[in-house]
């Protein structure tokens, strides 16, 4: 067991709350038995365990076997420990370090009803997780993450995504200019969320689509704002300026799933 906040472990953990060090080791953390349950069951890459036996929970036998069977190694740590080790305020007791996935544009899957999100400058790590949270309940299993998007293994952002982010091919970085070569070359159709588009309702789908949702305050970049691509609204009553961009790009998947149908 783990007792000493020295230990290079430990500081390692610690380290891994930095950005810089997800993106040097390629891995990240995530907290809470629901979320760890959640990644055994997408058979997520989880390299270490870090668990708290005053915290277990009752099925932690269960799922114990299944790391067991899969060789992920299991460090007890001590509570005094797992505070040190955690980014929450109140740690429920099991802290897993996952790998990232480095997935280039040859990975994403194309076909005639694909519905591929492009996430333009989005800052706010809550918003990003729902966004994506709510992107994979709408049957979108491609994402392209802009540069200057909030990091994908923010532990906000992570817990926002409530353990779905294990369900989607995410790409990050990308740079708008090699986003749109890429939907061009596949003959997908860009529609953008913008204030200033036409409405929604009065826009024909056509797929295989890409749908880009941009920053809070300044909306998508210039490149996706191009007079030949589809730019669409919400249309808003009673005088309401704007919708948050999770609510709204959640509206927008929503609508664009009931026309595949």
């Amino acid at each position: 067991m783990l007792t000493s906040l020295q230990n290079e472990q430990v500081k390692h953990i610690v380290a891994l709350q930095k950005r810089k060090t997800r993106k040097d080791h390629g891995e990240f953390l995530i907290e809470g038995w629901r979320f760890v349950e959640e990644a055994v069951r997408r058979k997520a890459e989880i390299r270490q365990i870090y668990v708290c036996p005053e915290k277990e929970k009752e099925n932690w036998s269960s799922l114990q076997d299944i790391l067991h069977e899969r060789r992920v190694a299991i460090i007890e740590v001590d509570e005094k420990v797992l505070r040190k080790m955690s980014d929450t305020e109140e740690p429920q007791g099991i802290i897993a370090v996952v790998g990232v996935k480095n997935l280039t544009w040859s990975d994403l899957e194309i076909d005639s009803q694909t519905v591929l999100l492009i996430v333009d400058g989005i800052q706010d790590p809550g918003n990003l997780g729902t966004i994506l949270r709510t992107a994979l309940a709408a049957g979108v299993h491609q994402v392209c993450l802009t540069a200057g998007t909030v990091d994908l293994y923010n532990p906000k952002v992570l817990r926002s995504t409530m353990g779905t982010v294990f369900g989607l091919k995410v790409l990050t970085d990308c740079s708008p200019q090699d986003v749109v070569a890429f939907v061009r070359s596949k003959s997908i159709k860009i529609m953008t969320g913008d204030i200033e588009g036409d409405s929604l309702y009065e826009t024909k789908c056509l797929f295989p689509l890409a749908l880009v949702v941009g920053n809070e305050g300044n909306g998508p970049s210039e490149v996706f704002r191009s007079p030949e691509l589809t730019r669409v609204t919400l249309p808003m009553s009673n005088e309401v300026e704007s919708l948050n961009v999770a609510v709204a790009t959640g509206i927008i998947l929503y609508e664009i799933a009931r026309r595949k149908v």
